[in-house]
């Protein structure tokens, strides 16, 4: 016997909407913390955090991320579709109260990066701003997005351009130690 209790949709639409929102994130389990940097195309750099980070493929090298709803203005997806150019930034436990923190509402004018306190970077290569405490840094060209119309949200794909890690974590299989990463 199941002693596991079925929860059905009617009861998930009957939560709380945030209670919801806490529920239905968490089924899919463990997922990567990123920050989005961008920069417009007069020099303003946004910062963004986002989980729904995914890999395509590995030929071309692709990653893609899931955008909340342009219920209102998205200043990292306007930015990353008129440059063609954004960086994800694996969030550390040193600074994830700041990284949480970018999720609220900025005027276009003002960087999250020094509303948080987080540091922009520039690797000389790369025109987006990386974010200099991370330890993983992914430079990504964007190549597509696609309306998901479901529920309005956007899958925005980029193609690797450039990788910045620490060499300690690269492992000889070619894979990433992220727990070296913290």
């Amino acid at each position: 016997m199941d002693s596991r209790t079925p929860v059905s949709r009617a009861e998930i639409d009957a939560m709380d909407p945030r209670f919801r929102v806490q529920f239905i994130n968490s089924l899919s389990g463990f997922k990567s913390l990123n920050l989005v940097g961008t920069v417009d195309a007069d020099g303003r750099e946004n910062l963004a955090i986002v989980s729904s980070v995914i890999h395509l493929g590995a030929n071309p090298p692709l990653m893609a991320m899931v955008t909340r709803p342009r219920s209102v203005e998205r200043h990292t997806v306007d930015n990353l579709m008129a440059t063609g150019v954004f960086t994800l930034n694996h969030v550390r436990p040193d600074f994830v109260e700041a990284a949480h923190q970018t999720s609220a509402r900025y005027p276009r004018e003002q960087s999250e990066f020094a509303q948080v306190g987080l540091t922009p970077w520039y690797s000389g290569t790369f025109p987006a701003p990386y974010v200099a405490e991370s330890a993983l840094r992914i430079g990504l060209r964007w190549r597509e997005s696609k309306l998901i119309e479901l529920n309005d949200t956007e899958l925005i794909i980029g193609e690797i351009d450039e990788v910045h890690l620490d060499q300690q974590a690269w492992r000889d299989d070619g894979s990433v130690d992220l727990e070296a990463l913290d």
